[in-house]
């Protein structure tokens, strides 16, 4: 009876050729520019593997954990299933399988997990048949890369990188059998959620390969006792390049929209590793400097302690599990507290003890007068953060926000780009999406709507107070001031805009008209709607993101060309081949010239002149270059701070504030909050770059020396200086209302 079933059943077993030609849903992934892994996106988190890349000691391990004599059966362990039945009876009940890694790849390739003797059969069956038609290095070879291994890893070598942070090959014999464990219950085995249960599982299988002679007894012990760095972060990749990553994969959806995520695309974005790295930490200090320059707000919730009845407590993990790393603040629990130190459990068992200057900053909340819902005591749930010294420190969750975005002005290739302190915490990509006034950062625009309008550098404006009455505005009278309420008479525009003068770019728009400065600030790329034609556009109150304001400053930094930023080089499909590319116009082009060529270089002159003399003057101090140019910005009652510039080669444009806007607080410019994330990031990106200054274009005449240097188009050289408008222009009625008060200067 049994042949006859075998017989019947056999022929009808499943083809093979999902076995044989074997196609597994890969992700999509993002790369640098330099090739480095910053994105993946599918159901399935899969790094496909030959079996010669394997490690000795990782087939040795899997081997150990599920089928020791995986090399001398023919896909069914009859050993096995009798030492399996025997334990069982033994222990009185089934407490032993004897699945063979063959059984596991029929299994997971053609059945369901049903537990019948029809199921059984079938997978026996299948079994014998894939023994017969493969080898045992294709079969475990099918193994490595299919098996689930929790944390949405298939295959180990996608696996050794999610939990350990590193390639296949280069895992210890300690990782090894970490690994190996997983198999059996992927959950319950799982490092991150279950240490204990995973540490005990690996022990095993530690055990396994030492008693089949894999590893010796010295090994056993040293692997044993070696401690496991498991990530925990939600990052698995090694740049930090989250929200253009985000980007990169919206645009290969659009692209191929049916299969984006499964059959492997390969995205290459234009950002370069070093610059993106430099970017993030740039931006993430500038971020926690200001933090710490506001002060502790305290415990960030509580975990009830009265049933803790130890330090090593297991429900002390559980407390903290479901709050999660943000980058390099990682979550404590507060065990004990004093005047004198604070001893805090993290994640696996870490027990760190702060005193001195390491809780310091949290000193203000160890009072018993500091409130209730914020005051450090046992049971509250902190930050620690290393030090420059690696030693942990008392911090916190900042509430304020940033971005940071670096462009090629030659062509608008995306360098580096930060839209936010963290993607998993916030992933509203500041640097596209939020629109904030740009404050005097916009100043530059009307200057050199000025200069078309026969300004030049060396042009004298009145440095003296205006009064706008109720009856030009429609509303209320307008008396804009400077931010230091101070008044220098009749200066040059480029004393004005290195000292970000409000009154000087006042009388500027008021003279050219605030029609056509709206019009000309368009060939920036601006949209004309989100800057009303209102003498407030002289100090910025319109509307801006991040991604235009580095768009503008580059036509000046490549002599008078509007590029268009880009952040995708190309696509390639599973076999390496270009499925799209990036089809961007060099600056150069005269189909994308937006200004004059003289207009750019005396723009450029000027903003120089703010890097090395004026409120940016810290930039050429510190980078020790002068071929560095840029404007301050920061908006009313400090809401938003910026710092946007540039060097010939590449421009950069740094925001910080709070996404529901309000008071930075005071001092917070441009100049100090802004500008830091942008010197920062161009220390890295600059160090071997060399000074580059633009030259003259022809057309011009020049006169003057250093800072008294000046230009002028050559056919306005016998025509006089348009003068600036000695009584105010009416206003457009009725003038916004956020927009009576004025920003401070820089």
């Amino acid at each position: 009876m049994a042949l006859i079933v075998l017989s019947l059943s056999y022929p009808n077993l499943p083809s093979l050729e999902a076995l044989t030609d074997y196609r597994p849903k890969i992700p999509l992934r993002v790369y640098t520019a330099d090739g480095f892994l910053i994105g993946e996106y599918g159901e399935e988190r899969r790094a496909v593997v030959t079996i010669g890349e394997v490690p000795e000691v990782m087939k040795q391990a899997i081997l150990a954990a599920e089928d020791d004599r995986f090399y001398q059966h023919g896909g069914i362990d009859y050993l096995g299933v009798l030492r399996a039945a025997a334990a069982n009876f033994i222990g009185g009940g089934k407490r032993q399988g004897a699945s063979t890694i063959t059984q596991q790849v029929a299994k997971n390739f053609f059945l369901t997990g049903e537990k019948t003797y029809t199921r059984k059969l079938y997978e026996a069956l299948l079994s014998f048949k894939i023994e017969s038609n493969l080898s045992k290095d294709q079969i475990l070879e099918l193994y490595i890369n299919q098996i689930f291994l929790g944390q949405r890893a298939y295959g180990f070598a996608a696996a050794a990188q999610i939990y350990f942070g590193k390639p296949l090959k280069d895992i210890s014999i300690a990782e090894a059998a970490m690994l190996a464990g997983l198999p059996k219950a992927p959950s319950a085995y799982n490092p991150i959620i279950n240490p204990k249960r995973a540490k005990l599982r690996q022990q095993y299988v530690l055990r396994r390969m030492r008693e089949l002679g894999n590893i010796s007894e010295p090994q056993y012990e040293a692997a044993t006792n070696e401690p496991l760095i498991i990530k925990r972060e939600l990052s698995e990749y090694a740049v930090h390049a989250e929200y253009a990553a985000e980007m990169a994969r919206q645009i290969a959806a659009e692209r191929f929209p049916d299969d984006v995520y499964s059959r492997g695309l390969k995205v290459y974005t234009t950002l370069i590793k070093a610059e993106q790295d430099a970017a993030y930490n740039s931006l993430r200090r500038g971020v926690m400097d200001y933090d710490r320059r506001h002060g502790y707000r305290g415990a960030e919730a509580y975990f009830d302690m009265k049933d803790i009845k130890s330090d090593q407590d297991e429900a002390l993990d559980e407390a903290l599990q479901d709050v999660s790393d943000i980058g390099d603040l990682v979550p404590g629990l507060v065990l004990t507290v004093d005047a004198k130190q604070i001893r805090v459990y993290r994640k696996g068992g870490e027990i760190v003890t702060l005193s001195g200057d390491s809780m310091k900053f949290a000193s203000r909340m160890l009072d018993e007068k500091a409130p209730a819902n914020k005051r450090l005591r046992r049971g509250a749930i902190v930050r620690l953060q290393r030090d420059d010294k690696a030693n942990w420190q008392i911090s916190q969750l900042p509430e304020v926000e940033s971005a940071f975005v670096a462009i090629s002005p030659n062509d608008g290739a995306i360098r580096a780009l930060v839209g936010g302190f963290d993607f998993n915490r916030n992933k509203f990509n500041h640097v596209t999406q939020a629109w904030r006034q740009p404050g005097s950062s916009f100043k530059p625009f009307i200057y050199s709507a000025s200069l078309e309008k026969g300004y030049n550098p060396g042009s004298v404006v009145a440095d003296e107070p205006i009064v706008i009455p109720a009856s030009q505005t429609g509303a209320q009278a307008w008396e804009p001031h400077n931010y230091d309420g101070k008044y220098e008479g009749p200066m040059k525009l480029r004393t004005a805009l290195a000292k970000s003068k409000n009154m000087v770019s006042i009388r500027i728009l008021q003279a050219i008209g605030p029609k056509y400065a709206q019009d000309y600030a368009s060939r920036f790329g601006f949209d004309a709607e989100k800057h009303p034609p209102y003498l407030t556009m002289a100090l910025g109150a319109g509307s801006v993101t991040p991604w235009q304001m580095v768009t503008a400053y580059s036509v000046f930094a490549n002599g008078g060309f509007k590029v268009n930023p880009y952040v995708v080089r190309e696509i390639r499909d599973e076999r390496n081949q270009i499925l799209a590319q990036a089809e961007s116009v060099q600056a150069g082009d005269d189909t994308i010239r937006v200004i004059d060529a003289r207009n750019a270089f005396m723009m450029d002159t000027m903003l120089r002149d703010v890097a090395i003399y004026g409120t940016a003057a810290k930039a050429s101090a510190i980078l020790k270059r002068q071929d560095l140019a840029g404007k301050t910005g920061t908006t009313n009652e400090y809401v938003d701070a910026w710092f946007c510039g540039y060097q010939m080669s590449l421009a950069g444009c740094a925001w910080i504030g709070f996404d529901q806007p309000r008071k930075l607080g005071d001092k917070e410019t441009g100049g100090a909050a802004a500008l830091p994330i942008w010197i920062n990031y161009m220390l890295r990106a600059l160090k071997d770059v060399p000074v580059q200054i633009q030259t003259a274009p022809e057309g011009m005449i020049s006169f003057g020396e250093g800072r008294e240097r000046n230009y002028i188009y050559q056919e306005n050289a016998t025509k006089p200086a348009p003068p600036a408008a000695e009584e105010p222009e009416a206003v457009p009625s009725p003038l916004p209302k956020p927009d009576l008060s004025v920003p401070p200067a820089d």
